[in-house]
């Protein structure tokens, strides 16, 4: 018996042989990312807006299957002749009712009255600026996106006006002159355009739009604001895996600590959580010195302190 290899079988439970030499080569690390995924947005897109909770669950669970590619796909160069015929936009007034509807919908809050009194006049101009630090540091320009988002749908200010926006840089600890004046270069815009080459070669109409593609260069084309399930779905059959083994979400604070603010409807996805639960959630999972409840457009919203 003790010149024989023995094991206790994990599925039998019964102790047997060992068939083979009983050595091999196992890889603990995170599975090879396979897959590139292109997310095609825009920083005043309403509907990127309310994908931010399912993308940012999606992300946190499975990204170790793909590698995450940002692309300005340039929603508004200016008013001069632009209209949305689809949604009856033909001026910046229509997009106000449009913006509450997207709001009251998703529960991402979103004001949207600065159309009627302060308008972005081009939103070729924060993605600009998003351009300019993605270049220095592409967490930091994911960073700058969130913040810009957070100002214009839910705090009702105009990322289109050179103030705001170095606002928005300072207080990420960047310096915002320096880099808004940059944004104003030609460089910039030249990097803008290679977005704008690069989601026109990609087919995409409309944001949000993901494009998944795996090695062999098959893709996937998913558009509007959707479900977890359908990008997991998109990811598998990409992969061709019938299961994908998804990582821990993070604490709560945590998580609240990286992103400084979120709002009910992201806690409540990323948790799995009803609207009733969030309030009692936070109080058992964070110490109440260390956040501040308030509300936005009838949203419950919480800041790290």
């Amino acid at each position: 018996m003790t010149n024989k290899n023995m094991m206790c079988d994990l599925k039998t439970g019964v102790c047997g042989e060992v068939n083979d030499d009983g050595i091999e080569l196992i890889d603990l690390n995170e599975p090879e990312k396979k897959v590139r995924l292109y997310y095609v947005t825009d920083p005043i897109c309403s509907h990127c807006w309310a994908l931010e909770p399912e993308l940012r669950r999606f992300e946190i669970q499975y990204g170790q299957y793909f590698q995450f590619h940002t692309v300005m796909g340039g929603l508004l160069e200016s008013w001069n002749g632009f209209a949305d015929v689809k949604n009856g936009i033909n001026s910046p007034a229509d997009v106000a009712g449009h913006w509450r509807e997207v709001g009251e919908h998703s529960r991402m809050p979103i004001d949207g009255s600065l159309w009627l009194d302060n308008p972005v006049q081009s939103s070729y101009i924060p993605s600009r600026v998003y351009k300019v630090i993605q270049q220095q540091d592409e967490q930091q320009a994911s960073t700058f996106l969130r913040r810009a988002r957070e100002a214009v749908f839910a705090f009702n200010k105009n990322i289109g006006k050179d103030d705001v926006l170095i606002d928005i840089v300072n207080q990420m600890g960047l310096d915002g002159p320096r880099i808004v004046e940059q944004a104003g270069m030609p460089a910039a815009q030249n990097l803008l355009e290679e977005d704008f080459e690069l989601s026109r070669s990609l087919g995409v109409r409309g944001f949000p739009t993901i494009i998944m593609v795996n090695s062999d260069n098959k893709g996937v084309k998913i558009v509007g604001a959707r479900s977890l399930d359908d990008y997991v779905k998109a990811l598998k059959q990409l992969l061709e895996v019938n299961n994908l083994q998804s990582r821990d979400l993070p604490d709560i604070a945590d998580l609240l600590k990286r992103e400084q603010r979120l709002f009910s409807k992201e806690i409540e996805v990323m948790y799995d959580l009803t609207p009733q639960e969030v309030n009692g959630f936070l109080e058992k999972s964070i110490p109440a010195s260390e956040y501040t409840l308030s509300k936005v457009m009838g949203e419950t919203c919480v800041e790290s302190i």
